[in-house]
């Protein structure tokens, strides 16, 4: 019994070592980012097409959320990215910030450029999870408005047995509205799970808060989606998303990739 248990032991281990090996912490694969930085003298580059069937009005596009990251030392990487929004309303579902936008059905149109850091806090040890810090800038480059938005995040979580992952992170943004100026508060959590050493499925739960609008919006999020790696510089993954409350968009899909060199 115990030379069984041994085995299995030794199977999973394997597996985990393996799927570690080729995994790229990329933080487009979920609304929660990776928990670390890119290694230094790495360069990282992610990208997606995102669709959000808004319940009212027009549907939301968004392409190519393009972010490159470029490991600096041990500790710090450094991100610059851009994208560009086609939509009827404001609600964010992945890791690029927008303003809350109109409820009336019209079309808005939005560009914007991305810029800033990310720096590994801690390592786990025990109960101590790994963690990091993302400071970051969304400056619009065209569109309804146009004030530069900051943005900052704070990444931690476990790993566990078999190679599982508890992530969570919590994002405020100090954003700009039609009309006003509004606090959004973007807490997460997410557990990812290793099939395979290529293939990693998970489910998420994040919201997004606003506060200080005239009727502010309470958009919850239930999120699984999954992702392969191509090659081990490679990957390619997809996630869907169904809102949980009335101000939340029913459904969206998000399909991208990252690569390495």
């Amino acid at each position: 019994m115990r030379g069984l248990a041994a085995v299995i032991v030794s199977i999973l281990t394997s597996g985990v070592a393996a799927a570690a090996e080729w995994d790229l912490g990329t933080d487009r694969d979920a609304f929660t980012p990776c928990t670390h930085a890119v290694a230094p003298g790495t360069i990282l580059q992610e990208a997606s097409s995102v669709y959000i069937e808004n319940r009212t009005g027009l549907p939301t596009n968004n392409y190519p959320e393009w972010l490159v990251r470029v490991g600096a030392t041990e500790r710090v990487e450094w991100r610059f990215g851009a994208n560009y929004g086609a939509g009827s309303q404001g609600n964010v579902v992945t890791s690029v910030e927008v303003g809350e936008g109109t409820y009336d059905g019209r079309r808005l149109y939005e560009s914007s450029l991305l810029y800033g850091f990310k720096v590994n806090a801690t390592g786990q040890e025990g109960w101590l999870p790994e963690s990091c810090f993302i400071m970051e800038g969304t400056t619009p480059t065209s569109g309804d408005v146009l004030g530069s938005v900051p943005v900052a995040t704070v990444v931690f979580g476990w790993e566990m047995p078999a190679g599982w992952r508890l992530d969570a992170a919590l994002r405020y943004a100090y954003a700009e509205g039609l009309y006003e100026w509004f606090n959004r508060w973007s807490p997460s959590v997410v557990l990812r799970v290793p099939v395979t050493e290529r293939l990693e499925i998970h489910a998420e739960w994040f919201g997004s808060y606003t506060q200080g609008l005239a009727d502010d919006v309470v958009q919850p999020f239930f999120s699984p989606g999954t992702h392969v790696m191509v090659t081990r510089n490679l990957e390619v993954g997809v996630r869907v998303g169904w809102g949980l409350a009335t101000d939340a968009a029913p459904f969206f899909s998000d399909a991208g990739l990252g690569w390495r060199w």
